[in-house]
């Protein structure tokens, strides 16, 4: 049992990081488009998470989609997929700044961030296995010459 959850980790350690690259980047973009909603056009917090996670969604999708996964398939099943994890991560977000934010007065950016990390794991693990279905034989079939 070790030695599988060994050997996972090595087989996943670069797309890991990429996915993290992706998610730093995303980070970025989500906090940045937040912070804009909310300072600069005056939109309430619950309402702007809701309007960030549409720039969002077409941008995590893309980049780990092609880049992380190096995934090529017809994206119909994925984007369901996708779309599915997308909601209920997106129902968390909305609800936890409803709740901290709105109701117990914790800033916005913080609430955010707990969100994101909460979505981290689970999300790397239901891209690979599940939105993008990345198994031995895909990985084999997508390999790329230098991506060791």
């Amino acid at each position: 049992m070790v030695k599988k959850i060994i050997r996972y980790a090595i087989d996943a350690r670069h797309a890991f990081m990429k996915y993290f690259i992706v998610g730093i980047l995303g980070v970025i973009l989500d906090l940045g488009t937040l912070t804009l909603f909310r300072e600069q056009f005056g939109i309430a917090p619950y309402i702007a998470v809701i309007l960030n996670q549409i720039i969002l969604i077409v941008f995590n999708f893309t980049i780990n989609k092609l880049w992380t996964f190096k995934n090529t398939a017809m994206p119909h099943t994925q984007l369901v997929r996708y779309l599915m994890l997308f909601v209920f991560n997106y129902a968390l977000a909305v609800l936890f700044m409803f709740i901290f934010n709105e109701h117990m007065g914790i800033d916005y950016r913080l609430v955010r961030i707990c969100t994101i990390v909460l979505a981290v794991g689970w999300n790397f693990f239901l891209y690979r296995h599940w939105v993008f279905c990345i198994n031995e034989e895909e990985s084999e079939n997508t390999h790329v010459p230098g991506d060791a």
